[in-house]
């Protein structure tokens, strides 16, 4: 009870600069403001090492598979290396020049399902990569929101606190922090997508 805990305000001075009702709101604000913060520090943590941890594994897989999107030209240099021992063969023979075949000098290139793998595998990266980056500046935002308020009266602290939450929500922070885990689940989803498909074409 608040009316217990605070002295009664004087008369005139019900919205004095250290009114009762000013300290009844900071304790209240300071109470809602634990619970939030509580919640949403651990939400942030959680998507954080998650994120750190899958663009870990995600980085691996594609450091492997993007070599099959480069173009070999070992391979063009060997087909003309045969074909060099070809036409010395023929000439040997006696055979004219045109019986030997041309090489190709175009590389071949990549199947289309590892262009659809490393699609896919790129955009589950850049969408953990980006929610560790948003993550982590939400991080800072929930600390700032929750730093101590040093100013001399009530009244100014309980309105840079009621300002600070405003703006909270303004900038849709509980959405942004709500939004993570679906964005670390479509990144999943693309993984594993681009892994089902890479299994089939084995």
């Amino acid at each position: 009870d608040h009316e217990c805990k605070f002295d009664e305000d004087q008369p005139y001075h019900e919205v004095g600069e250290n009114a009762r009702i000013w300290k009844t709101y900071l304790a209240e604000s300071a109470k809602f403001n634990a619970d939030k913060v509580a919640s949403w520090t651990d939400a942030l943590d959680v998507s954080l090492i998650f994120a750190g941890l899958f663009s870990g594994v995600v980085s691996t897989f594609v450091s492997q598979t993007f070599q099959t999107l480069q173009i070999d030209n070992t391979e063009v240099t060997s087909n003309l290396i045969f074909e060099l021992v070809r036409l010395q063969r023929a000439s040997m023979d006696g055979l004219p020049s045109d019986s030997v075949p041309h090489s190709p000098l175009t590389p071949p290139m990549p199947p289309p399902t590892f262009t659809w793998v490393n699609g896919l595998w790129f955009a589950s990266l850049a969408l953990s990569l980006s929610t560790a980056l948003v993550a982590s500046l939400t991080r800072q935002w929930v600390h700032e929101y929750h730093a101590p308020i040093q100013l001399e009266t009530d009244r100014d602290r309980a309105r840079i606190s009621q300002f600070r939450f405003t703006d909270l929500l303004k900038w849709h922070v509980p959405l942004i922090i709500g939004l993570l885990p679906v964005l670390m689940h479509i990144a999943l989803g693309f993984f594993s997508a681009g892994l089902i498909l890479l299994l089939f074409s084995l």
